[in-house]
């Protein structure tokens, strides 16, 4: 039996239908199986390897105990939209009504899916930075718009203004801008955000943040688009709580809009989880009114291991990219000799007991040659973890 439908859509923006219709797993699922056969430290998928701060875990578990284990109001429990309300002013300066322009939704993920599937129309262009995260290409096609994408290049990965421009059109439905921008570690700077924000009103487009690495930073400012001049009435804003409270597994995630913007989203996303995560929803609240320091340390911790893992892979002889911010960081395997990393990823576990995952799974087939040699590595693990497997890659280069 033949199963069609529009999952194949979906498939093919994630890149994974080959053109003869076979479904294949994604890179994520394939180097994760690997590191279970083989032993080897898993450094390709991003989540951290130790729990989040008690007060958060506490606090969900008081809920729990309290009785917060049913349905939680569509737009997610006061306590939570209060907090994120809280957190954007405090941060940020952004002033929001937390009971008519914060939605709570179940992950970042859902929060984009909802976006995308209620604000585009078939034909319209959706714009994103290139490498993508993956979830972007599937939404995009489920929602028969168009992909265009503004290609981030090594060693900066910051985008060429010209090809921000040219990406435009008068299709042109969103943009979404993913800074801090997994798989790069880039965070764009305010001239970018600001030709952005220009070409938004110019074209009449709607522009879509995907801030989930907000809190990890290293020295570069986090810039909301929603506290330029002019954005915040065109712009929808999403985060989570997963990567800055270790608890990605909650998928407790958030929207913040304009009234008119979020209700259209909401009429979407109310029929794909309808709500969840009640108690957890508590946990996350609790988490955004921690002290300062909490958001300090997560960043400088962070760093440390950034670095730790960077000197690793340099030892090898990769090249290394050091990133401005999140979970991973790109090391370029050229100088090994390498031309596919893809195959040679495959190579590694082999090699020096590491996993990671080649930035081609991030990019279109069409655009692979400025990646074909970079690889992802996450250092959002253990100390321990990271010092080993840093010993076990810089052991490569004398076997190599």
């Amino acid at each position: 039996m033949t199963v069609t439908g529009s999952w194949e859509r979906a498939a093919n923006g994630a890149m994974l239908l080959g053109a003869d219709g076979q479904l294949s797993q994604t890179i994520f699922a394939e180097m994760s199986a690997l590191a279970v056969t083989s032993g080897a430290i898993n450094l390709g998928q991003g989540f951290p390897d130790e729990d989040g701060p008690a007060e958060v875990l506490d606090a969900a578990r008081k809920a729990i105990s309290d009785g917060a284990n049913q349905y939680p109001p569509g737009n997610g429990f006061p306590v939570l939209r209060n907090a994120i309300a809280e957190h954007q002013e405090r941060f940020y300066g952004i002033e929001l009504d937390p009971d008519t322009e914060v939605l709570a939704t179940a992950g970042a993920t859902e929060a984009l899916a909802a976006t995308i599937l209620a604000l585009t129309n078939e034909g319209d262009e959706v714009i994103t930075l290139e490498p993508f995260y993956d979830a972007y290409g599937a939404m995009i096609n489920y929602a028969r718009a168009t992909h265009v994408t503004v290609p981030l290049r090594s060693p900066d990965f910051q985008p060429n203004h010209d090809d921000i421009r040219a990406a435009f059109s008068g299709r042109t439905r969103l943009i979404i801008l993913n800074s801090p921008h997994n798989p790069t570690g880039a965070v764009l700077d305010r001239e970018t955000l600001e030709l952005i924000v220009e070409l938004a009103h110019k074209y009449d487009a709607l522009i879509v943040t995907d801030e989930v690495y907000e809190h990890i930073t290293f020295g570069f400012e986090h810039i909301p688009v929603a506290s330029l001049p002019g954005a915040f009435n065109r712009t929808i804003s999403i985060s989570s709580g997963g990567k800055t409270f270790n608890t990605t597994g909650w998928k407790i995630g958030w929207i913040t809009a304009p009234q008119p913007i979020l209700q259209a989203i909401m009429a979407v996303k109310q029929y794909l989880t309808y709500v969840n995560g009640a108690p957890l929803q508590h946990g996350i609240a609790a988490g955004l009114g921690l002290p300062d320091s909490y958001f300090d340390e997560l960043a400088n911790g962070l760093a440390r291991k950034r670095d730790t893992l960077g000197a690793g892979l340099r030892n090898a002889g990769f090249d290394v990219s050091t990133p401005q911010a999140g979970y991973f960081i790109i090391a370029d395997a050229a100088p090994l000799g390498v031309t596919d990393a893809a195959e040679f990823c495959r190579q590694l576990p082999e090699l020096t007991g590491v996993v990671g995952i080649p930035v081609t799974a991030f990019v279109h087939p069409a655009n692979h040659g400025d990646y074909n040699t970079l690889i992802r590595f996450a250092y959002c693990k253990q100390t321990d973890v990271l010092d080993r497997a840093a010993a076990q890659l810089s052991g490569m280069k004398l076997r190599h």
